[in-house]
């Protein structure tokens, strides 16, 4: 596999100055394209923030992001805007769903704007809901979901493109235990099927489901280890 991610010495500076913050504070980190990575850290620590730099969402004060080899610091808004709707599929806490659009509208939605063509669509949203298990769902509506499904849907979602990176925000926030299992099978069997999958977290056990676990705090990355306990799994996604 090649280098995904590069970044050297990066700074993300608020408000400069005479009251600054430093959420991040020359952070070098490299992960690998089939990667399985989860970024610990609590509040405050600026995993928020890598995760925004990581996903093109923001730019950082100095140092460098080499993505799959080329700085973004030299990128047009519109090369940034191509990354995240082909490169990278986001899945966040809040399910972000649009209520009166079925499942399948939803997820449907962001490949109208990605100019994929109607029948194609159809296929590529059908095929990512089956892939999460909500192949009897694809009709009902978010208020007529449990907020695993709602979750299920926003994976299916961020999926549909065929993105070949996740980048997962505390997906399981707003979930109950059952329903956190499930995400947390579904990610794992998206990695199994060679996907960089980069998971934010609060929360060491769930940090724990992945392979290499990097933990944050006051902006620097303070621990980056390779998890012994990782164990590959089958069955990987969750049934109704």
């Amino acid at each position: 596999m090649g280098k995904l991610i590069e970044i050297q010495d990066m700074c993300k500076i608020y408000n400069p100055g005479e009251n600054e913050v430093w959420a991040l504070d020359h952070v070098d980190l490299e992960v690998d394209e089939g990667e399985y990575v989860a970024i610990i850290g609590h509040s405050g620590s600026g995993k928020s923030t890598l995760m925004n730099m990581l996903g093109c969402l923001d730019v950082p004060s100095s140092g460098r992001y080499l993505l799959h080899g080329h700085d973004v610091a030299y990128m047009t808004d519109n090369e940034l805007s191509m990354i995240r709707n082909i490169e990278i599929g986001f899945i966040f806490q809040g399910f972000n769903l649009i209520g009166n659009l079925n499942a399948l509208a939803n997820v449907e939605l962001p490949l109208v704007y990605r100019g994929v063509d109607r029948w194609e669509r159809r296929e590529r949203a059908e095929e990512a809901l089956r892939m999460v298990g909500l192949e009897r769902r694809m009709t009902h509506k978010p208020s007529e979901m449990s907020g695993g499904q709602q979750q299920r849907v926003a994976i299916a979602r961020a999926i549909a493109a065929r993105p070949p990176v996740i980048l997962a925000d505390e997906p399981t926030g707003n979930l109950d235990s059952r329903s956190t299992k499930e995400i947390m099978s579904i990610l794992r069997g998206l990695h199994r099927e060679g996907r960089t999958v980069i998971l934010i977290t609060h929360d060491d056990e769930i940090a724990a489901s992945a392979r290499r676990i990097i933990r944050i705090m006051d902006g620097k990355i303070v621990e980056d280890i390779m998890n012994e306990d990782y164990e590959e799994e089958e069955g990987a996604h969750a049934k109704e």
